[in-house]
């Protein structure tokens, strides 16, 4: 039995149910239902139901049902919503450092991420994080991202001098496509479909699950395996409602994130392979770049964020990284 199934079996022997109601929790995330993400947060809900024997609940609103991911920060903040798998973009709002696991080029497998982010400058990014009144259960994955576009093939920063790229609500990769010559513009990922469908903008950059569960494939025709960022998920859950948990039902939600984080792991490490064989028979036309050319737009975005406002916690980032 692996470690994770020992915990969760010992866990469950230890529980002692009292004659308390049903406690139900909202967890929402703003990610697709055949998504890793969506995925993982109904194995979340399982274990939690488990582990509890029913004295605990999770009620889950997939696709930004319970708002954008920025307007769920702000819920969780005030005791509107309970728990949410979210996005770097709207935490780094609230807690800046957020920004740095941003950076282009950084990562260069999941494996590296997950040992940084479990290490020291995790635990200070969840320090940071209780303070603005958001719990860190786990951090997920969001893949590497890849970019699209409707005019051509890129092979480097000469073919996106111009092109009208949108972003998700996150500084540092508006930083870095301003520095390879792209305009970024800024749209909810929900409008993104419509944004590319009429032209607004020429193309954006995804995870390639989020490329093929938006089917953004139907309004982009070329895609480029660029792998310019690593994007995690932050698992969180509101003080407000940490602080009105008993500690086993604390227990509850550190066991049932524990095994399902180890769940999400294992799909993310085959996610990639997966989406590729999906997208390639959308007829959407791939192809490969060398990193090479993109490194000097990094190296800029880089040393602007080491010596801006968050510059001492990038500087640990990267030094933790370098050590992967």
């Amino acid at each position: 039995m692996n470690p994770i199934a020992l915990l969760a079996v010992l866990f469950l022997a230890l529980w002692a149910p009292t004659s308390q109601a049903q406690k139900t929790l909202t967890l929402g995330h703003g990610s697709a239902e055949e998504s890793p993400r969506h995925l993982t947060a109904v194995r979340f809900a399982q274990q939690v139901a488990s582990l509890s024997k029913g004295t605990l609940k999770i009620t889950i609103f997939p696709s930004a049902k319970a708002g954008d991911d920025a307007e769920m920060v702000t819920a969780l903040r005030e005791g509107r919503l309970d728990i949410s798998a979210n996005s770097t973009g709207p935490l780094s709002a609230v807690v800046p450092q957020y920004s740095a696991f941003g950076l282009p080029y950084l990562f260069h497998s999941l494996i590296g991420a997950w040992n940084v982010l479990e290490g020291p400058v995790g635990k200070e990014l969840a320090r940071l994080s209780a303070d603005q009144g958001l719990i860190v259960l786990s951090y997920w994955d969001n893949g590497f991202r890849q970019m699209t576009n409707s005019k051509r093939p890129l092979f480097g920063p000469a073919e996106l001098k111009g092109l009208k790229i949108r972003t998700p609500s996150d500084p540092m990769t508006v930083d870095f496509l301003q520095a390879l010559g792209a305009q970024p513009v800024s749209i909810k990922f929900s409008k993104l479909h419509e944004a590319l469908k009429s032209g607004e903008v020429d193309g954006q950059e995804n995870p390639l699950s989020n490329i093929y569960t938006g089917k953004l494939y139907e309004v982009q025709k070329y895609l480029t395996f660029t792998s310019h960022m690593y994007t995690m998920t932050p698992f969180v859950i509101s003080k407000i409602t940490w602080d009105k948990l008993d500690d086993r039902e604390r227990g509850v939600l550190r066991a049932a994130t524990l095994e399902a984080t180890h769940y999400h792991r294992e799909l993310m490490l085959k996610e990639d392979e997966r989406q590729v064989f999906k997208l390639k028979t959308t007829g959407i036309i791939m192809n490969y770049t060398d990193s090479a050319a993109f490194l000097p737009a990094a190296e800029l975005v880089k040393e602007k964020w080491s010596h801006g406002e968050i510059g001492d916690f990038v500087k640990k980032v990267i030094a933790a990284a370098k050590q992967q």
